[in-house]
């Protein structure tokens, strides 16, 4: 088989939406690819993004928030931002990369009951699997 293409997935905190675009990928198409995810004004994975992703057999309790400049000088095939700050933000990365653009509602935003935030989590989730399907 071919070498993994690499995706780097990206959004202001990196402790929802990318997280859990980082897992999905990986657990729906990760014989094909080498998947991670940054923010750039990293902070703490949201508990409510590992519910959500525990209720798909998913765990990504094990995850941690990243900087992007982590990945600084790194090649990547795709460089997908899942926010508009991220994308106005991301840095440049060397080679062919092919940078995509989706902005998903931020559910880490929302300030409301626990079960309000989690129905969101659960929403912007299953929009990024959705969204995703075209890498698998």
């Amino acid at each position: 088989m071919p070498d993994k293409k690499r995706i780097l997935i990206l959004c202001t905190g990196n402790s929802a939406r990318s997280q859990m675009a980082e897992g999905l990928l990986r657990h729906d198409a990760g014989d094909r690819f080498e998947v991670a995810s940054a923010g750039t004004k990293p902070s703490h994975v949201r508990t409510e993004a590992i519910a959500a992703m525990r209720e798909l057999g998913i765990d990504i309790s094990g995850h941690r928030s990243k900087s992007v400049d982590e990945f600084t000088g790194q090649q990547f095939d795709y460089v997908l931002t899942v926010c508009g700050n991220a994308k106005e933000s991301c840095p440049i990365f060397p080679g062919k990369t092919i940078a995509i653009h989706h902005n998903f509602e931020d559910p880490a935003a929302l300030e409301a009951s626990e079960e309000e935030r989690l129905a969101l989590f659960r929403r912007v989730r299953d929009e990024i699997r959705e969204y995703l399907k075209r890498f698998r």
